[in-house]
């Protein structure tokens, strides 16, 4: 047993991506595991929905495992295995709903023995393995869910009317969210996101945005962020000139308020020295 400072290279991301159909859940997944890796074929999506995951095969070369009825717990445990042995670094369950309300899910589980409250004695603890499953993945892993719909006329300001589709609760066993590190939800078909949870600080109370690459990145740099930071303090500290250690805090953007007060520091250092510096001249 051993007690360690903690340090954030040390986390895999568990991030949620939860909306209606046609709300956009898959290609924002794709677009934000390739921001986290910047190299397609270590994405690995398993797909339970249609192959749907095939119609963005343009976007590069990343992994798919297409996963069949029945939807069991630990047919998705399995599927999860064969990722981690095959080198992939951002896993994309698309979608976790199956595993709890499709075909051979933990609801018909729960109905095939009885539907009786003590039958969750037998269906919580193979749910709770797939979780685990998630939690304790040495991947990245990103978790598609749907909601439910919950539909609206609105008129357009023309006279016409016309349906609005709005997605609401998640599909899955509630709680889920509280075990991920971001949860996002996707508010309409122009695949605009907010975020329902966010431990990293990053999104929530932001205006909703849209899903993209710069996403994953923003994520990956924060989970990094010990190594990133480390990596930037010792080129401060070997730094010999303005221009060079100008050039350093306007590369480090995403870190700019950490190392501000070094960068400062270094600047003051660099200016004493050139102060004290004899010019050639004054020798001869």
């Amino acid at each position: 047993m051993e007690l360690k400072t903690a340090k954030r290279e040390q986390v895999k991301l568990r991030v949620g991506i939860s909306g209606a159909s046609g709300f956009g859940k898959t290609y924002s997944a794709l677009l934000m595991a390739y921001g986290m890796t910047n190299d397609w074929s270590k994405i690995g999506v398993v797909d339970t929905e249609n192959n749907s995951a095939s119609l963005y095969a343009h976007l590069g070369h990343f992994k798919a495992l297409c996963l069949t009825k029945p939807y069991s717990p630990e047919k998705y445990i399995e599927a999860i295995q064969t990722c981690e042995k095959s080198n992939i670094k951002v896993i994309i369950l698309d979608s976790i709903s199956h595993e709890w309300n499709g075909p051979g899910g933990c609801l018909e589980i729960h109905n095939d023995l009885g539907g009786r409250w003590q039958d969750w004695g037998v269906v919580t603890p193979r749910h709770q393995n797939f979780i685990s499953a998630i939690l304790e993945s040495t991947c990245h892993m990103i978790t598609t869910t749907r909601r439910k719909m919950d539909y609206s006329m609105e008129s357009d300001g023309n006279g016409k009317t016309r349906v609005i589709k709005h997605g609401m609760k998640e599909i899955t066993r509630d709680g889920f969210e509280y075990e991920l590190t971001v949860n996002f939800e996707l508010t309409n078909e122009n695949h605009l996101a907010k975020a329902s949870k966010d431990r990293t600080g990053l999104f929530m109370g932001r205006p909703e945005f849209i899903i993209n690459p710069k996403i994953g990145k923003k994520l990956i740099e924060w989970c990094n962020h010990d190594v990133i930071f480390q990596g930037v303090v010792e080129k401060i500290n070997a730094c010999e000139n303005l221009d060079e250690l100008r050039k350093i805090y306007e590369s480090n953007q995403a870190i700019k308020e950490d190392i501000y007060p070094l960068i400062m520091n270094k600047k003051t250092n660099l200016e004493a020295l050139k102060s004290h510096l004899v010019n050639e001249t004054e020798i001869n």
